[in-house]
């Protein structure tokens, strides 16, 4: 064996021997490390059952501590950030039932809210806005969810009269003066015309804006919408629009029928520039769509778009009622 391992390496007798001393004093180390962790494990701290207790409660304890400080922190600095915005001489009134399509800037402030946030709330009610149900409060672009939490207990919504002690009643909050607005002196609203129902995709603004809860801009949103759209072909596409409520969807859904049917594009001569005018296509979608049609030829059926990877099964099926082949 000895001469074997010399004459394989190609070395002499004596370098022989010192590789295989060399060899020797590696395995012998590998060998005192191993037997000294065996024999000598890590010691582990002494800690009785009652003191590992302990110290998992203190830990929970404190976990359940920072959550608490960090959410109180949030709104703390939400509001802080805002402090310029605030009227240090409103005085925070105790919590009462309240109407929050009634409440004036002041009395938002009264009942907690920053003077940005009761700003932006008199903004969307001057253009038409109204609370239906008080979960439409947070609808309300950054209301502060804990804000929330401790006014919806007493946010109240009472049906809506022509009567003018309804708003009186609607109004238990005062001003700095002490002094109750006079809501006789309020004019009653001539009773509107019943509406009927009419084509969606006819329809011009003034007969959407005689729906309840949509008003002009919503109005010309709806129009435009559908105008991108070709037509709508659906009900549930009135989901779609941006800043419908849940009362101006209910709305749109009875008297909005659809009866005509909608404008097609021909998806075998239209550049990509008329397909990225539809609602349901971005650029990038409509320039490969032509340059595939353009590699292998005019498109048969919407079968034929399933081969483009950047058109999912759901955009190809909405796509389909606006294409004409």
């Amino acid at each position: 064996m000895w001469s074997g391992f010399r004459d394989y390496f190609g070395l002499s007798n004596r370098q022989a021997r010192g590789a295989f001393v060399l060899i020797l004093l590696a395995v012998l180390f590998l060998l005192i490390t191993f037997l000294y962790r065996f024999r000598e494990p890590d010691p582990l701290p002494d800690t009785t059952a009652a003191d590992q207790r302990k110290l998992d409660s203190l830990v929970a304890l404190m976990e359940h501590d920072d959550k608490q400080a960090a959410a109180s922190r949030r709104y703390r600095d939400h509001d802080n950030g805002n402090q310029m915005h605030s009227d240090p001489a409103v005085r925070r009134m105790p919590l009462h039932a309240f109407d929050p399509n009634q409440i004036s800037v002041t009395e938002w402030q009264a009942v907690g809210a920053p003077r940005w946030l009761a700003e932006r709330i008199e903004k969307y009610r001057s253009r038409g806005g109204q609370f239906r149900k008080k979960e439409d409060v947070q609808k309300i672009y950054d209301f502060p969810p804990a804000l929330y939490q401790e006014l919806a207990p007493y946010i109240t919504l009472p049906e809506r009269t022509n009567s003018p002690d309804h708003y009186a009643a609607s109004r238990p909050f005062t001003d700095d003066a002490g002094k109750r607005t006079e809501a006789a002196s309020r004019p009653e609203r001539a009773k509107p015309l019943p509406v009927q129902a009419f084509d969606i995709n006819t329809a011009d603004t003034l007969q959407l804006a005689g729906l309840k809860g949509i008003g002009n801009k919503l109005a010309n949103r709806i129009v435009k919408f559908r105008d991108a759209l070709g037509g709508f072909v659906s009900t549930e596409q009135f989901g779609d629009i941006y800043g419908l409520d849940s009362l101006a969807l209910a709305e749109l859904r009875s008297f909005g029928h659809i009866r005509s049917a909608p404008k097609k594009v021909n998806i075998n001569t239209a550049s990509a520039e008329e397909l990225d005018r539809h609602v349901y296509l971005s650029r990038r979608q409509a320039e490969i769509i032509v340059k595939y049609r353009e590699q292998h030829g005019a498109f048969a059926s919407p079968e034929a778009l399933k081969p483009i990877r950047i058109l999912d099964a759901k955009t190809i099926e909405r796509l389909t009622p606006y294409l004409a082949f």
